[in-house]
């Protein structure tokens, strides 16, 4: 399983972004996607995720109410709309991929992209 994350790039405070991950190669039936951050001299952490075959999504309490992920299992494609953006959210976005439902530890995760840098200016 490949990913690719793209669509990042430089917005202001309350503005819109939303980032694709491409999912290529693997069969993703039993496995969900995640998508993480990392801001500079921090931890990686959980965003939100989505199982891949079931409508299940978990979000982190930080973006509840302003990030959407969404899936098309057709086009293979995994999107993370953010709305309402804040400085805080400045960091690279990663998707991943992990087998059964998604969990907020990047360690359970088996399949990375490589990240897009989100940058939210106040």
């Amino acid at each position: 399983v490949q990913l690719q994350a793209s669509g990042g790039g430089l917005v202001q405070a309350g503005g819109f972004l939303r980032l694709p991950c491409a999912v290529s190669e693997g069969t993703l039936s039993g496995h969900s996607i995640g998508w993480f951050r990392q801001a500079p001299g921090k931890e990686r952490e959980f965003v939100c995720g989505i199982h891949w075959s079931v409508s299940t999504t978990y979000y982190a309490d930080s973006v509840k109410g302003r990030f959407t992920i969404s899936r098309d299992n057709a086009k293979r494609m995994v999107w993370l709309q953010m709305r309402n953006l804040e400085p805080e959210d400045t960091a690279v976005y990663y998707c991943a991929a992990e087998k059964g439902l998604a969990t907020k530890y990047a360690k359970n995760y088996v399949y990375w992209g490589q990240g897009t840098q989100v940058t939210v200016s106040s």
